[in-house]
């Protein structure tokens, strides 16, 4: 009985360390491919001029790594590109609109997030992303509007759910 029940202490133990390494392993690699590109983009735009894709790449980058003022430079210079097509011009506006607001610039990044929405009505991260914008701005009524338009478009969307939920609470809309 007490053998069993080692063995099977030994075995959950196995298993959750197997579970640990697996996770660790694919961090790993997932850090040594964002560094890669990472490097491999800096070099690059360091010696030529880039293209929209490779600015937006590498603006992405500084964002994840938090550093957002080389980021604002990079997905500005890839809203400039020639080669931007108009398909993903909202995704580099929001992706601008995300960096101004880590940096507390939150008049921009509301641009930004609006300028998204007017290439693309239904970019539900934009709604959810120009919502919370509004809300550091203390623009509640604002930020309730975009939380529901989101909803409109996503009637499932968690993050847009609960925070017109509270935000209708706030307002004693409920």
């Amino acid at each position: 009985m007490d053998s069993q029940l080692g063995i099977a202490y030994i075995s959950l133990l196995l298993i959750l360390l197997s579970g640990a390494a697996w996770f660790i392993f694919r961090q790993i690699i997932k850090t040594r491919q964002v560094d890669s590109a990472f490097g491999r983009l800096q070099n690059k735009l360091k010696e030529e001029k880039g293209t929209a894709q490779e600015y937006y790449e590498l603006g992405c980058i500084y964002s994840q790594k938090k550093i957002f003022s080389q980021a604002i430079v990079l997905l500005q210079k890839a809203l400039k590109a020639e080669d931007l097509p108009e398909s993903e011009m909202a995704l580099v506006y929001n992706a601008l609109g995300f960096a101004h607001a880590e940096q507390k610039q939150f008049d921009l990044a509301i641009r930004q997030y609006k300028e998204a929405l007017k290439l693309q009505p239904d970019y539900v991260v934009a709604f959810n992303n120009l919502g919370f914008a509004y809300e550091k701005k203390n623009l509640t009524t604002q930020a309730l509007s975009s939380y529901e338009s989101a909803l409109e478009v996503d009637p499932k969307n968690a993050t847009a759910k609960k925070r017109a939920e509270s935000l209708r609470k706030r307002l004693n809309l409920s």
